[in-house]
């Protein structure tokens, strides 16, 4: 325990928490009671966002990539993430950033002169 904080172990994957590293739980974060708790939340709600896609799945003639669930469950995933890079050890940031799946992380170069006014730009 450091600042309050304690060390968890977490995998999406198999929506876990915890307390000892084990081969299932790639990422590690450092968090007080209030963040684990806040991350708890975020691994619920994919648990029902996850559910409700695979309902939303065989449904025919849906196309998926304009189908709330599939949103939801992405933006629900994307908070996730997020979540444990913020709070993640250095080890767990180079994962989550190797896996590209934050925007934010991404480098745009469009801090480079030429792009403020591009019309390519929006």
């Amino acid at each position: 325990m450091q600042d309050g904080k304690t060390h968890f172990y977490v995998s999406v994957t198999h929506n876990l928490i915890e307390q000892t590293k084990n081969e299932s739980t790639p990422f590690e974060v450092m968090v007080d009671d209030e963040e684990l708790n806040q991350l708890k939340d975020l691994m619920k709600v994919l648990e029902d966002d996850d559910a409700y896609t695979l309902q939303r799945a065989p449904v025919p003639y849906k196309s998926a990539d304009h189908d709330e669930a599939t949103e939801q469950f992405s933006d629900g995933m994307t908070l996730l993430y997020s979540f444990l890079y913020d709070h993640g050890t250095s080890h767990t940031r180079q994962a989550i950033k190797s896996m590209n799946v934050l925007l934010r992380l991404q480098d745009t170069d469009y801090d480079d002169p030429g792009y403020e006014n591009s019309p390519m730009n929006k």
